[in-house]
Order: structure tokens, then sequence, then C-alpha cells
């Protein structure tokens, strides 16, 4: 069905309106910054923004301005602003788990270099007192009780 100049214009006028509304970040709920939601705002068969059809030209607008505004760091739609947000932090958790599991391994590597020294010096002191219970020339030297210098009481 063929639309008059006076209803072609009454459209646009509709479609330009819902697009102004949408790059100022106002979304209806469950919608989103896109031609699907424009279309269903300004009442438009979705259709009608592509090809040849009579707003594709109102398409290419909003798709123009849409990035202009991202790269201006001002994001019409809260939800892009939180999944960039989101990816970076994900991104930085990501690196810092990362590093985490670097440190783990690195004191985990310590942990068994020290547990063997440990064992490794607890075998030569068992070996040499061994080796000095068998010879006996080590003397044993009591411990001192001497006198106290100064008050004790």
């Amino acid at each position: 069905m063929r639309i008059t100049a006076a209803q072609r214009t009454e459209n646009e006028n509709r479609v330009r309106a819902a697009m102004d509304r949408l790059l100022r970040g106002e979304i209806p709920p469950g919608g989103k910054c896109d031609i699907k939601t424009l279309a269903r705002e300004a009442a438009v068969d979705r259709t009608a923004f592509y090809g040849t059809r009579p707003y594709a030209h109102l398409r290419e607008e909003f798709e123009h301005r849409l990035p202009s505004l991202q790269a201006a760091g001002d994001s019409p739609d809260p939800r892009d602003a939180q999944i960039e947000r989101l990816k970076t932090e994900i991104t930085k958790l990501k690196a810092r788990l990362a590093r985490a599991d670097s440190d783990i391994e690195e004191l985990a590597d310590f942990r068994t270099q020290a547990i063997a020294r440990l064992a490794a010096q607890h075998e030569e002191i068992v070996h040499l007192r061994g080796a000095a219970a068998m010879a006996n020339r080590v003397t044993r030297i009591p411990a001192v009780r001497g006198n106290t210098i100064g008050s004790c009481s």
C-alpha cells in the first residue's frame, strides 16, 4: 500500500524524534539503541529502513550518529557502556589471576626446595650426632650455673 507524501513526512518526523530520544539515552524497557527499537518506537515497519526503501537514509543517519556519540565517549545505551566496563574489568582480573597463579607456582616450588633442604640438613645433623657418639673424643661441657650478678628476687 502506498503512502502519501504527508504520511511519509509524518513518519520521518516520528522516526527522527524516536532517533533523538534513543540517542539521548531514553531507551525503552526491553529495547536497545538499534534499528529494531527505532522502528518500534516510531511505529514504522523495520523493513522500510533497508535497501532502497523509503527510510534507508534515516537508518544511515542513525548508524552514523551512534558511533559518533560512542567515539566521543557518550554512550546512549547504558548496557553497552556496562558491557565495555565489564570487559575491561574481566581483562584486568584475568591478568591478576595469571599473576596470582604464577606467584603460587613460584611459592610452591620454593616450599618444595625448602622442605628438601630441611630434610637434607636434618639428615646431616643425625649423621653428625651419630659420628660424634661413635667418637668419644667429644667432651660434653656441663651447663654453667654460676653466681648471678645483681638481684634475682
